[in-house]
């Protein structure tokens, strides 16, 4: 049990990647507040995890449900020791078809959200005096361009960008924040992802999911539960000495 009486917070966690990483931290004894703006669906999934979930509505877009969900949190468990920011979103356009709205919508959830769930993991971390763990959802599109992606490649890049700043300023207080960087991750998001790509390349539905899980060097695509062992690690003390780094879970579709 390498998390026995840890504490963790996921920020997106009522489905998917969140989701399967509360899974997988519960199974190794950490007690965990699944995070999400959907109330009732992360009720319903932390129900599912038993006795040791709990359930927290937050949007990270809205610095006083920020505040609210992690006081609740901290509150339901006691403390905090890990922080790991996964809520995101996805979209893709042409730069010339690039609306504003979208640009503001994905830098609120992405980056800004990451931004400052960190600072209020971390002011709980400072405050108690006991170090702690924060892992930051990057992707293989934050170390480089994509056609199509811009808006989301960005938002990646600064996650990364964040977590190297994050990650120096706080190691002194014994908090180590480091990034994931998955590649490309089957799962009902790829439903949106598929249909974009159907959209500006004219491509059948379906046809751009098996393009890019035939391209990855491991054979296939990616899977939520693919990404849950570097998760872990990140958050136990076999990781103390890692500080500031973004790792690449892809199948080897990136080298870094």
């Amino acid at each position: 049990m390498k998390l026995e009486g840890k504490t963790a917070l996921i920020t997106g966690a009522a489905r998917g990647i969140g989701l399967e990483f509360a899974r997988a931290y519960i199974a190794e004894g950490a007690t965990v507040a699944l995070a999400d703006i959907n109330a009732e669906a992360v009720a319903k999934a932390a129900a599912t995890l038993g006795p040791r979930a709990v359930a927290v509505q937050m949007d990270v877009t809205r610095q006083d449900s920020i505040d609210a969900g992690f006081a609740d949190a901290i509150s339901k468990m006691g403390k905090l020791d890990i922080l790991v920011n996964n809520a995101a979103l996805f979209t893709a356009a042409p730069i010339a078809e690039i609306t504003r709205a979208d640009y503001d919508k994905l830098f609120a959830v992405n980056v800004a959200g990451t931004l400052f769930c960190m600072q209020a993991a971390a002011r709980h971390m400072i405050a108690r005096g006991k170090g702690g763990k924060i892992i930051n959802m990057a992707s293989q599109a934050g170390r480089r361009g994509e056609g199509l992606v811009a808006v989301y490649c960005a938002t990646k890049a600064a996650v990364i960008s964040l977590t190297q700043s994050a990650g120096l300023n706080l190691i002194s207080h014994g908090i180590n924040v480091n990034a994931i960087a998955p590649g490309v991750v089957d799962g009902e998001h790829w439903d949106g992802v598929d249909a974009f790509f159907a959209k500006y390349e004219g491509k059948a539905p379906g046809q751009k999911k098996r393009e890019v899980g035939a391209a990855v060097p491991f054979g296939r695509m990616g899977t939520a539960a693919d990404l849950t062992g570097m998760a872990v690690f990140l958050a136990t003390p076999d990781a103390d000495y890692i500080v500031a780094q973004c790792f690449g879970v892809d199948g080897g579709n990136w080298m870094a």
